[in-house]
């Protein structure tokens, strides 16, 4: 520690440092310094806090912050001094000392020993480092590009003084502000007087640069800080708004960069809004390139806070076109950030652009992959911004997603990026391709030849180093089997069939692979079971032959849910074939009893510990369904009974989950309209309905917990599912909102037809040997099952008034005189949906065997 004191104190001789600012930083002397201090820092950070130590290092750490922290600071102020008085310090070494003044500050005893000095460090060396310099300007002139790619790139900042001064202020002003917001408030304030009263000639521009920077910087604090953030519009027009029609660049880039940052404040005076908007968009078209970036990524935060989007919708070819104007010049990951924040806001009003936007960010796409592979990196910005580019695709086809015909437009445009990204040249942009084939798949109309191009790389790429990629990749395979279910069955050039297989065996047999990589292998499977019934007989044996092999050695219960719905749809798919598959492979017993024994395992609150989806407990519901059709000689009584006691309790388990995500919804609903209610009159509402429905607060807790698990489940489809803990809440997967050809095969339904299509009398016979709980059940079910049809004849019926409703209201888009407006009342639905929820406490009642529900029930209209 004495070392490295000394070596910080010792003063870098004058004689023989190169003039080369190049040369010069990296001169014996001054990397020696900066290494010191980065050694220094990182002891700082880790001994500095005595709070975060444990018992080995503790003893270490109070000598150090007892002997060396102070001195350390005080070091540093020194070198800093340096500064002060017109010397050289390299940027790095500047940037390691501001840092570990910036961790000081929270530290009381350090603070104490920064405090006497901490105006001279604030005002004469903090501010100015701040402020435009030579560098900058000389930059700014000779390569304007660098200047911008220096001021967005990421790795710069760990050098910059400059980024490392604004970190101190925001730290000094968050920890400390109660002594240091207002007076570095204030002489912000002085350097904006002094430059109003200066002559044209005389304006300390610079200086103004770096009190704007300031402001940018503590956006945060003063928004929350009275009486700051009374001031804010009157601040932006007094001494921002002057500066967007500045002789001086810089300070026109800057007006531009603190708007943004102050976009989403409320304007009393909208016209003020709009006159930074227009001036914003105006920047676009600087003759400066620094100018037009820093308006484009000001650009996005106006786009967010825009109240009234006909504020840009008249300009909005303009903005498109000075976009793909400067992303021609530019490789900067900002701009398509904006771009893609204007394509989700205005949605489907961008299907006239969609088609150039593509083809425009294609073009953009290559040109930047092209510059990443010629720099090596990837962390160059060009790589950055080819992700970027991706991801700005993704959004413009996913506002577009109700115009098919649209994707056929594209597609060519796309077509390559997809086939060479695919491949190994595309691991860094990976996701992001396979969310270009998901939706390329799934929305265009049909699924061209080429597009089944992408089939054998996506296998190949899975087979042979993108298995982290699998759940990803499994949203596409979904689509071309589901979607291009034909040509998947038909085709043997290459066939399709084969190649899954083989990709799936491959993967389900390794066993070096863990149960959370294969997850999506049998969910793959189950979406072959389910889309091609009745067409790949062949393939269910050596299906079900790798799931029991996988299912032995399987320890996630995740997994083993997985492993055992691939068995039910295979009974689904062909219920007597199957079962003599299992029987063949004398694994019939072993699955079976295996499968009930994890219907049975219950948590504590009573819900099932296995099979928590809605989806997985249709699809065990269906499987064990179809076995109850089996002729007597197929299926022992024993065997019946066993079953059709556990589809039972499945019904019952999925009612009450469908009637929970119901209730839901329609709390969802109520929220949504009775949004001028107090929270106080919410807790009251849900207190009484958690009352009026028999619920408790432990569960009303877990229903929250899982209304919350579902609204993440939507975020992004098929993302694997962790299940750590065989008590986890997380009844819910990502895919539960995906779609299905069981969606439209009613459970209850189902199980009646089975139990009356078989043999009748069979079932009355075992019904008679039930005890009164399961009798009861199999009434309500019975029940459930008729109310299901007419529910199922009436929204068949709905479905229909509403596709003749879509083409009446096409046929008036092309002929408005025949418009006529119709009253709407506010609470149109909203009794209906209460009388559902009536009536399914009803049928919930006769589930459980209730008399008084049932009769409720009887006497409930829908």
């Amino acid at each position: 520690m004495l070392l490295f004191l000394n070596v910080l104190e010792r003063p870098v001789p004058v004689e023989g440092q190169p003039m080369d600012p190049e040369l010069r930083k990296s001169w014996g002397w001054w990397k020696v310094k900066k290494w010191t201090v980065h050694i220094l820092n990182r002891l700082y950070t880790r001994f500095g806090d005595l709070k975060i130590q444990n018992p080995e290092t503790k003893g270490f750490a109070q000598m150090f912050q007892k002997n060396y922290a102070g001195k350390i600071l005080e070091c540093h102020l020194n070198l800093l001094n340096v500064i002060r008085v017109g010397g050289y310090l390299p940027d790095r070494v500047t940037n390691l000392i501001l840092q570990y003044l910036s961790n000081s500050i929270t530290k009381n005893s350090m603070y104490s020993l920064l405090q006497p000095r901490l105006d001279v460090l604030l005002f004469e060396i903090v501010f100015p480092l701040m402020c435009f310099n030579d560098n900058d300007q000389k930059l700014w002139e000779e390569d304007p590009h660098e200047y911008v790619r220096k001021g967005y790139d990421i790795i710069e900042d760990l050098y910059s003084p400059r980024t490392a001064s604004m970190d101190f202020v925001s730290e000094l002003v968050r920890k400390r502000g109660k002594e240091n917001l207002q007076k570095f408030v204030q002489f912000i304030v002085e350097v904006f007087r002094r430059y109003d009263e200066s002559p044209m000639e005389h304006k300390p521009y610079r200086q103004k640069d770096g009190a704007l920077l300031a402001i940018g910087a503590l956006c945060d604090k003063l928004k929350q800080t009275e009486p700051y953030r009374y001031e804010l519009e009157r601040m932006l027009v007094q001494h921002v708004f002057p500066e967007f029609s500045s002789p001086v660049g810089h300070l026109r880039a800057k007006a531009a960069w603190v708007a943004g940052q102050y976009a989403h404040i409320n304007f009393a005076d909208q016209n003020n809004f709009r006159k930074a908007l227009s001036s914003v968009v105006s920047g676009l078209r600087d003759l400066e390139l620094p100018v037009r970036v820093d308006s484009v990524f000001a650009l996005r935060s106006f786009v967010e806070a825009c109240k009234n989007l006909n504020e840009i919708r008249p300009i909005l070819p303009l903005l498109l076109d000075e976009f793909f104007k400067l992303m021609n010049e530019v490789e900067n990951e900002d701009l398509v950030f904006t771009l893609e924040t204007i394509v989700d806001k205005f949605g489907e009003e961008m299907a006239p652009y969609a088609l150039g936007l593509c083809t425009n960010l294609a073009a953009a796409f290559w040109r930047c992959m092209n510059t990443a592979e010629a720099e090596d990196e990837a962390d160059d910005p060009g790589a950055l911004a080819a992700v970027g580019c991706l991801r700005a695709i993704s959004t413009i086809l996913e506002s577009v997603s109700r115009l098919p015909h649209l994707f056929v437009e594209v597609e060519p445009t796309l077509l390559p990026i997809m086939q060479r990204m695919l491949t190994t040249d595309g691991q860094e942009v990976f996701e992001e391709v396979l969310e270009i084939v998901s939706y390329m798949t799934f929305f265009a109309p049909t699924i061209s030849l080429e597009m089944w191009t992408l089939w054998p790389l996506m296998i190949e790429a899975l087979a042979d180093w993108a298995i982290d990629f699998f759940p990803n990749i499994l949203v596409p395979l979904d689509n071309y089997v589901s979607r291009g279910n034909a040509h998947f069955l038909t085709c043997k050039e290459p066939d399709y069939q084969q190649t899954l297989f083989k990709m799936l065996s491959s993967i389900m047999a390794d066993p070096i692979l863990e149960d959370s990589d294969i997850e999506p292998a049998p969910k793959l499977i189950e979406v072959v079971f389910q889309n091609c019934r009745g067409q790949v007989d062949h393939w269910l044996e050596p299906y079900l032959r790798i799931t029991v092999e996988r299912l032995r050695r399987s320890e996630r219960p995740y997994l083993k849910c997985l492993l055992v719905q691939v068995i039910a749809d295979a009974l689904y798919y062909n219920a007597p074939l199957t079962l003599s598959i299992l029987t063949r492979l004398g694994v019939a017993t072993e699955v079976f009893g295996l499968w009930f024994q994890m219907l049975q395992q219950k948590k504590k609150s009573g819900q099932m510990t296995n099979f928590k989806r809605e989806h997985d407990k249709k699809v065990c519901c269906l499987g064990l369904t179809s076995l109850l059709a089996l002729p007597a000689d197929q299926l022992p009584a024993d065997a019946l009974q066993r079953i059709f006691t556990a589809t039972l309790g499945l019904l019952v388990a999925y009612k009450e989950q469908v009637a929970e995500a119901a209730k839901e919804e329609e709390a969802e609903d109520d929220d949504d309209m009775d949004g001028f209610q107090t929270d106080d009159d919410d807790d009251e509402d849900a207190d009484g309905s958690d009352k009026e429905m028999g619920v408790d607060a432990e569960d009303g807790d877990e229903a929250d917990s899982i209304k919350l698990q579902k609204l993440a489940a939507q975020a992004k489809a098929f993302r694997p599912h962790d299940e750590d803990d065989d008590d986890s809440d997380d009844d819910f997967s990502d895919d539960e909102e995906l779609q299905s050809p069981i969606d439209e095969v009613d459970p209850f339904v189902f199980f009646m037809d089975a139990v009356q299509a078989s043999d009748p009398a069979r079932f009355h016979s075992l019904k008679q040997t039930l005890d009164f709980h399961h009798q009861a059940l199999a009434n309500g079910v019975a029940q459930h099952a008729d109310q299901r049809r007419v529910e199922i004849e009436k929204e068949k019926l709905e479905k229909a008034s509403a596709a003749s409703a879509a083409s009446q209201r096409q046929f008036l888009r092309f002929h408005p005189y025949l418009k006529k407006k119709k009253p709407r009342g506010q609470y149109e639905g909203r009794m209906c949906k209460r009388s559902f929820g009536i009536w399914m406490l009803g049928v919930l009642g006769c589930l459980s065997g209730s008399a008084a529900a049932a009769a409720n029930l009887q006497n409930c209209t829908i």
